[in-house]
């Protein structure tokens, strides 16, 4: 079993599906700490109810980034935390968090990567006009949603599709891929192997255990 420790800045639908899982069995982790820079968040409400700790490290105080990041890993390791799952987390994570946890840092993109990264994926996949966007679950490393793909699934665009609604069906999938990408780490069925002589992205793998394997590319 790993603990994990969950970043929010919104609602916390995502953090949701994670705590549904862990209640249904279907996801082998412990949340040991929801972390916000949002004392309202919605997604702090959602933990409390769960029975979670909660922790608010407003980036206000910080004189930057790396300093509130330095707060939040004080956070994380407090609560023994393993993996790191940004879950609407709006803020870009600096080098702090991401050597303090490396290649333990999750997040879900509401795109197919590596197209369209950064803000706005379903946006951007409308005006782009393309038939199939989706999401990614995948590990957070140094770039622009660049780092490692652990896991994605597909979503038509529709006709008559507009951001509102095609974001809705992108995130129903999130719901679902997030968790399971989160069992197969949990399982330990996910490796990273750093880039080849020439080559200059990392890849993932992911080991066949019955059903529900998977592989993805970065």
């Amino acid at each position: 079993m790993i603990t994990l420790g969950v970043l929010v800045s919104g609602g916390g639908s995502n953090l949701q599906a994670i705590l549904d899982a862990v209640a249904a069995g279907r996801l082998d982790a412990k949340v040991g700490v929801v972390v916000s820079n949002v004392a309202q968040a919605g997604g702090l409400a959602r933990a409390r109810a769960a029975g979670v700790a909660t922790a608010v490290v407003d980036h206000r105080g910080f004189a930057d980034r790396a300093a509130f990041d330095a707060a939040v890993v004080e956070t994380l390791r407090a609560h023994r935390v393993d993996v790191v799952v940004l879950a609407g987390f709006m803020r870009v994570v600096t080098t702090t968090l991401l050597d303090a946890f490396p290649m333990r840092v999750v997040n879900v993109h509401p795109a197919l990567l590596p197209s369209f990264p950064g803000l706005h994926g379903p946006r951007q996949a409308l005006a782009y006009g393309v038939k199939v966007s989706g999401c990614t679950v995948h590990f957070v490393d140094a770039g622009t949603d660049t780092g490692p793909v652990i896991a994605q699934a597909a979503v038509p665009v529709l006709e008559g599709d507009d951001e509102a609604r095609l974001a809705a069906r992108i995130l129903e999938q999130e719901h679902a891929l997030l968790p399971r990408a989160l069992q197969w780490i949990s399982e330990g069925r996910v490796r990273v192997a750093p880039p080849g002589e020439g080559a200059g992205r990392a890849r993932v793998t992911v080991s066949a255990q019955g059903e529900g394997q998977g592989e993805g590319e970065r």
